[in-house]
């Protein structure tokens, strides 16, 4: 059964994140924020939910390894799979502050995963692992990160994002979407992990081989879909 609700479970993760993405994004235009503060945030975001969830229910049933897994195919997934196939369709243009701030910050923060895993060869432990510590690290770094995001929208003189007059008038239904989304997510989430471990069971594959290869490439899907709709 875990097997047969492996593909649906799918389904409903990548679109419960849509339709999130959709309701979230609609209801702060709505608000008056601007177009670059919620493609920057909950667009950005929304399309690592699906990443976020699998890790999540991973972690909370001791699949470790699926989530680890996933987590790195997926960046690489998102950068070679994504981009290549992104570029093959119409050039991409590169801006400075990406070349400046956002490239070093992505690889600051690969080198700094390795480092906090290799941390822990020179203490005693059974092996590598992010520790709660580690966690409370990556997180700070997170919001280093979203601070310099704030600081770039505030020097952006964009306009607030305008709602046309049907979207404005159903504004419930945005609000609906993103409740619908966030409920698919977990039922989804769970549905791909328990699917994921079914499957690497049965064909005799490692979790990890299963996280790195078909739950990264899926979970990126919405980065390769998202850009051509926003």
């Amino acid at each position: 059964m875990d097997i047969i609700l492996f593909i649906p479970g799918f389904i409903i993760l990548l679109k419960s994140a849509d339709w999130l993405v959709d309701g979230a994004g609609n209801i702060a235009r709505h608000r008056g924020i601007s177009e670059l503060v919620v493609g920057l945030t909950i667009v950005a975001f929304g399309t690592s939910l699906p990443e976020l969830v699998v890790n999540l229910v991973s972690v909370s049933t001791g699949n470790t390894q699926i989530a680890i897994g996933n987590i790195f195919g997926s960046n690489v997934a998102n950068v070679l799979l994504i981009l290549g196939v992104a570029a093959l369709f119409a050039p991409l243009k590169v801006a400075s502050s990406t070349i400046k701030s956002e490239i070093p910050f992505s690889i600051l923060a690969a080198l700094l995963v390795g480092f906090l895993a290799n941390a822990h060869l020179f203490q005693e432990s059974s092996g590598l692992l992010l520790s709660r510590i580690d966690g409370a690290i990556l997180l700070f770094f997170f919001t280093l990160f979203l601070l310099y995001v704030i600081q770039m929208s505030k020097d952006q003189n964009d306009s607030p994002g305008t709602i046309n007059t049907e979207e404005s008038l159903n504004l419930r239904k945005q609000y609906l979407l993103v409740g619908i989304g966030i409920v698919g997510l977990f039922l989804g989430g769970k549905f791909t992990v328990d699917g994921a471990v079914a499957i690497a069971d049965w064909i005799g594959l490692s979790k990890s081989f299963v996280g790195l290869t078909v739950i990264a490439v899926g979970t990126s899907l919405p980065e390769l879909i998202r850009p051509s709709s926003d």
